[in-house]
């Protein structure tokens, strides 16, 4: 069966822009829903949240990233999503995720305003909600939006989630997967199909292994 011949299936994502591997992951679920597999519905979830109440046990070099910083790029997600729709967010979250991880930059205020302005939103948005980025309107959503990610998974799990059909066709959330490099054409419809089928089976929880190598962007 090829990849044209199967109907998308709606999954859900919730990812934080900051973390590289899920970067990689996301690009992997760009690949599936460009070969016509899945229809991806992006949604945040906050690593500054998930660590809030450990901060001080957090490596020192990372702890700025875990506190206001790292409400910046979920922040203008949220806004994005809300009044733009789900794919105006994916495009937004392409252009962070470009400056953040292949361009090697942090979630700066002009890192914002760039991805903003190159997301293909209608004339004057980006201003807009540039404004958002660093006050606490979209705090609440960020939260319920966070705590949709853990309950889908059904305890405390990090970046990324994948909510994907499981035996009776309901929505099961599993960490992961984590790559180190986007998988491309067969490649990638074959991991997709992997997953799918791994969450078809009643009880399945877990694949782990040692990452063998940082992340390689593509």
């Amino acid at each position: 069966m090829t990849a044209a011949t199967e109907s998308p299936t709606p999954v859900d994502f919730w990812f934080d822009p900051l973390c590289p591997w899920t970067w990689i992951t996301s690009r992997w679920l760009v690949e599936v829903e460009r070969l016509g597999l899945v229809e991806v519905r992006w949604n945040v979830m906050s690593l500054a949240i998930l660590n809030q109440d450990r901060i001080d046990q957090i490596p020192e070099q990372f702890r700025e990233l875990l506190g206001p910083k790292g409400w910046r790029p979920v922040r203008a997600l949220v806004a994005v999503q809300d009044k733009f729709g789900n794919e105006a967010a994916g495009r937004l979250y392409t252009e962070l995720g470009e400056r953040l991880h292949p361009g090697g930059r942090g979630p700066e205020l002009d890192v914002l305003r760039e991805a903003l302005e190159a997301a293909g939103l209608p004339e004057g948005a980006a201003a807009e909600l540039f404004a958002y980025v660093e006050n606490d309107t979209y705090d609440g959503e960020v939260r319920a939006s966070h705590e949709a990610s853990q309950a889908a998974v059904g305890e405390e799990a990090g970046s990324p989630v994948l909510a994907v059909p499981g035996p009776d066709g309901e929505s099961l959330g599993f960490f992961g997967p984590i790559l180190s490099r986007a998988p491309r054409g067969e490649e990638a419809a074959r991991l997709w199909r992997a997953t799918v089928l791994a969450a078809s089976v009643p009880g399945f929880a877990e694949f782990k292994r040692a990452r063998v190598s940082g992340p390689v962007f593509d």
